[in-house]
C-alpha cells in the first residue's frame, strides 16, 4: 500500500495493548484512525477472525480506558486481505486515561503528558461541557431567578418552559449544573464567593464573608450589597445629599459579573474579593478561555464565553452585555482619573485591579502630590528631569516613583537611561 503513518493515523500489525495509548492520545486531543492489518511500514498484511477482534478491541478501550472514549470501529477489505479500522474521536471529558496515564501524540508517537499539560486537559474536561452535566440534585428552587425574571423581564411564575427557553432544563428530562449554580441552594462546594475587608494592612482584617452553596445571583447581590457599605458615602453640598463613590460602582459591577461568568469550575477556590483602603482586587480562578488572547482580552472588545448558559442569563437580566468583555466600560469608568485599573493575567486566574478614583482619597505623600503636579502638564519625563524640576536627589526620586508606579498611577516606559515616566 506504501501509506504513512500520521499524527492522525497509526497502524498496527496484529492487537496488543500498545494501541490503548493512543486512543487516550487521540481522545485527549484530536480525532484519528488506527488501522490493524497493516505492518509499520505500511504494507497490508491483513487480519484474521475479524468478527472476534472487533470484539476484542471494543472491550480492550471499555475496560482499559478511563472515562469511556467515544469510537467506531469499520472493516473493509482491500486486495482480498481485511483491515479493521478504529477510528476515535476528540472526547469532551478529558483527561483520558490508560492505566492511570494520559497520552498526547508528537507525531507519530504516542508520549505521556506532563504535569502541566494534565493540568490543562482537567481544566478543558471540566469547562467544556461543565453547565451541561446533570445537577447533583434534581429538586431545585429558583425564587431569586424568579424576582430577577419579573423584575427585568416582566415575568411572574417561573416554569419548566421557562427552564428550558434559558438551557437551565435538559432536554433529555434533567436541571443541569448551570441550573444549580442558578438555584436557590446548591451543592457546588468551590461556586462561591470569598470577600475580606483590610484595615491598614492585610494582617488587619476588619470584616470577612464566604458566600456558598447559593445562588450566583444571591452572591451577585450580596457582594453589591458590601461594596456599597464599604466604598460609597454621602455628601451634603448645600441643602442636598449626593452621593459618592471611592471606587466606581459600574466598575466593580462589570468586574464582578466578568469573574462568575468567566470562572472555570475545577480549580478548588472561590473567587476572591479583597478590599482595601485604597483599592479592590477581584481574583477569579483560571486563566483565558481557549481562543482568546491577552491583547484580545484588554483591548479586543470581544468575549469567548467559558459558560455560556450562565452569561446567556446573566445577560437576560442586563447583568452583563452579551458581546463584549467589560473591560473597556471599566476602563472607561475611569476616565478623568489619575489612578486606572490594571488587569493581571496567568495561566490559573485573572485578577483585576480597581483603585481608589478620588485622588485626594489616596494615601499619598507631598513629595508624590509635587510629582504627580509637574507630570499633568508634560506627557512623560525622564528621572533626571523630574530631580531637577523638583530638586531631589537620584534616590529619592527613584523611591517616590517607584511607589506611584506601584499604586498604579504612573506609568514606567523603557528600560536603562532612556526610561521615561508619565501618567496612566
Amino acid at each position: 500500500m506504501g501509506m504513512k503513518e500520521k499524527f492522525n493515523l497509526e497502524f498496527k500489525k496484529e492487537i496488543t495493548k500498545t494501541f490503548l495509548k493512543t486512543v487516550s492520545a487521540y481522545s485527549n486531543y484530536n480525532d484519528g484512525q488506527i488501522i490493524f492489518g497493516i505492518d509499520n511500514n505500511g504494507d497490508l498484511v491483513g487480519m484474521d477472525h475479524v468478527e472476534d477482534e472487533c470484539l476484542r478491541i471494543e472491550n480492550m478501550i471499555n475496560d482499559s480506558i478511563d472515562p469511556a472514549p467515544s469510537f467506531k470501529i469499520e472493516v473493509e477489505k482491500i486486495d482480498e486481505k481485511t483491515i479493521i479500522i478504529l477510528n476515535i474521536m476528540k472526547g469532551k471529558d478529558t483527561p483520558y486515561y490508560y492505566k492511570g496515564k494520559a497520552y498526547k501524540r508528537s507525531d507519530t508517537s504516542t508520549l505521556e503528558v506532563d504535569r502541566f499539560e494534565l493540568r490543562r486537559l482537567a481544566i478543558e474536561g471540566i469547562n467544556m461541557d461543565y453547565e451541561e452535566r446533570r445537577s447533583s440534585s434534581q429538586d431545585l428552587k429558583f425564587k431569586k431567578l424568579e424576582s430577577k425574571l419579573k423584575e427585568k423581564a416582566g415575568i411572574e411564575n417561573i416554569n419548566l418552559d421557562i427552564l428550558k427557553t434559558l438551557n437551565l432544563y435538559n432536554k433529555d428530562g434533567y436541571y443541569n449544573m448551570a441550573a444549580e449554580l442558578l438555584a436557590d441552594d446548591n451543592n457546588t462546594e468551590f461556586s462561591g464567593l470569598d470577600i475580606v475587608r483590610f484595615g491598614k494592612d492585610i494582617n488587619q482584617i476588619l470584616y470577612r464573608e464566604t458566600i456558598s452553596k447559593k445562588s450566583l445571583l444571591s452572591q451577585y447581590d450580596k457582594a453589591i450589597e458590601i461594596f456599597e457599605q464599604y466604598y460609597q458615602y454621602e455628601e451634603i453640598e448645600g441643602y442636598i445629599r449626593v452621593k459618592k463613590e471611592l471606587i466606581p460602582k459600574e466598575a466593580f459591577r462589570e468586574s464582578l459579573a466578568n469573574a462568575i461568568v468567566h470562572r472555570v469550575w475545577d480549580i478548588n477556590s472561590y473567587i476572591q474579593i479583597s478590599m482595601y483602603e485604597d483599592r479592590i482586587e477581584i481574583n477569579s480562578p483560571g486563566g483565558l478561555p481557549e481562543g482568546i488572547s491577552k491583547d484580545e482580552y484588554l483591548y479586543g472588545n470581544i468575549s469567548v464565553l467559558r459558560n455560556p448558559i450562565i452569561a446567556g442569563v446573566f445577560y437576560r437580566l442586563d447583568i452583563i452585555e452579551k458581546f463584549g468583555t467589560g473591560i473597556t466600560r471599566i476602563n472607561k469608568e475611569y476616565e478623568g482619573s489619575l489612578s486606572k485599573p490594571s488587569f493581571d493575567i496567568s495561566r490559573n486566574g485573572i485578577c483585576i485591579r480597581l483603585p481608589v478614583i478620588d485622588i485626594n482619597k489616596l494615601d499619598l505623600s507631598e513629595e508624590e502630590f509635587l510629582i504627580l503636579n509637574i507630570l499633568k502638564d508634560e506627557i512623560e519625563l525622564s528621572r533626571g528631569e523630574i530631580d531637577k524640576k523638583l530638586g531631589f536627589n537620584k534616590s529619592k526620586t527613584l523611591r517616590i516613583i517607584n511607589n506611584l508606579v506601584d499604586k498604579n498611577i504612573m506609568q514606567k516606559l523603557g528600560k536603562g537611561p532612556g526610561t521615561t515616566y508619565r501618567l496612566k
